[in-house]
């Protein structure tokens, strides 16, 4: 499906959707007005998501409280999807730091195994340490305590030597409407053909998508022909943010789930409600190649 085409009838239902929980151990995204969510409405929006029939929960090591969170609440039967950390500096013993930082994992969350377990920082995979990273990711898998183990990217050309050198079983990457590389590199195809399962996270870019035109912190004002493109559409649409920020990567039936999060359980209910809803519109073009943009971890540098 073309990028900037809607789907003919409906947006994808909830079980293509992957719940987001960075919010349950961090204050996180542009948008976030409210601060880390409470443990009681972390609980209400797992609740929320399990009986929409969203059967996935995105979290990782370096979230802060966020696989304690789950732990707390109970996550057994979902597929959870954690992530390892960055390799520290000085590391010796590559195969013994994995198997901790994994058997901790388990303990927070309240699990004897999990669905995928991902590297936050895929270089460490071509580094001196890659072979053992990797090697004591499988013998994870082969143990059956991984489904399956892959990698959190930022941008597609890390793939090129990821899949070259690696039996990758999951990719999670950003994708939404302003950052479209996944598609446009043709990675979506390529991941397919090797039957490698794609979650994509980032619909929101943050929040930022969602914002009002107002609402746009100046750092961001460079790019207000994009902003007023985007909102002219919007009004000429008569359709919601949340609604196209949602449409565009359901439309590719390349992505197995697609990561979102919220900061409470009538937000997600939100997002829950306009899948149901048509959208009858072509989708903006509002594809951008400027990591400034693209990439939140160089906002705070703006």
């Amino acid at each position: 499906m073309p990028a900037n085409t809607a789907p003919a009838n409906t947006l994808a239902d909830a079980a293509r959707l992957a719940l987001g929980s960075v919010q349950f151990g961090l204050a996180y995204g542009v948008a976030n007005q409210g601060g880390q969510v409470s443990p009681a409405e972390a609980d209400a929006i797992v609740q929320t998501a399990r009986f929409a029939g969203v059967d996935t929960i995105d979290t990782a090591i370096g979230y802060g409280d966020s696989e304690a969170c789950l732990g707390n609440i109970g996550v057994t039967g979902l597929k959870v999807v954690t992530k390892l950390p960055g390799l520290p500096a000085g590391l010796v013993d590559v195969r013994s730091w994995v198997e901790k930082e994994f058997a901790q994992a388990l303990l927070r969350l309240r699990l004897t195994r999990v669905y995928g377990l991902l590297l936050h920082r895929p270089s460490d995979l071509s580094g001196p340490h890659g072979v053992a990273l990797w090697a004591a990711m499988v013998d994870l898998k082969n143990r059956q305590l991984v489904e399956k183990i892959g990698v959190s990217i930022y941008e597609p050309t890390e793939l090129d030597f990821l899949t070259a050198s690696f039996d990758i079983g999951l990719v999670q990457a950003p994708l939404n409407l302003l950052d479209q590389r996944m598609s446009s590199s043709g990675w979506l195809d390529r991941l397919k053909q090797k039957n490698v399962e794609v979650h994509t996270r980032s619909a929101f870019l943050q929040g930022l998508l969602l914002m009002s035109r107002t609402g746009i912190p100046s750092k961001f004002e460079r790019w207000n022909g994009l902003w007023d493109r985007w909102h002219q559409w919007l009004r000429a649409a008569d359709t919601t943010a949340l609604q196209a920020c949602l449409a565009f990567p359901l439309s590719f039936a390349q992505i197995d789930r697609v990561v979102v999060g919220a900061d409470s359980a009538q937000q997600f209910r939100q997002i829950l409600q306009v899948l149901a809803r048509p959208l009858s519109h072509e989708l903006p073009e509002l594809r951008c190649d400027s990591e400034d943009l693209i990439n939140p971890a160089i906002w705070p540098s703006l």
